[in-house]
């Protein structure tokens, strides 16, 4: 794993700090989808790292491009 930004690192189990207004998919054409599908509560991981501090984050429902610092790390 290789550490970057904000010392986030691509396989890094982290959860939402806030609720969302709407989700954003990684699919190749992206579109929003409602935020009710994943909860604060749950669990994601980092798939990848992307420009602008944004990354490319799996949960249960699928997978979304979220700002780093909308993303809190798994206490340890």
């Amino acid at each position: 794993m290789c550490k970057l930004f904000m010392d986030m690192t691509i396989g890094e189990k982290v959860y939402l700090k806030v609720s969302q207004p709407y989700l954003k998919t990684s699919d190749p054409m992206p579109m929003l989808r409602p935020p009710d599908l994943v909860s604060v509560e749950e669990l994601g991981e980092i798939v990848a790292l992307l420009p602008k501090d944004m990354a490319r984050v799996r949960f249960r429902r699928g997978t979304f491009i979220l700002r780093l610092d909308h993303l809190k790390s798994e206490p340890s």
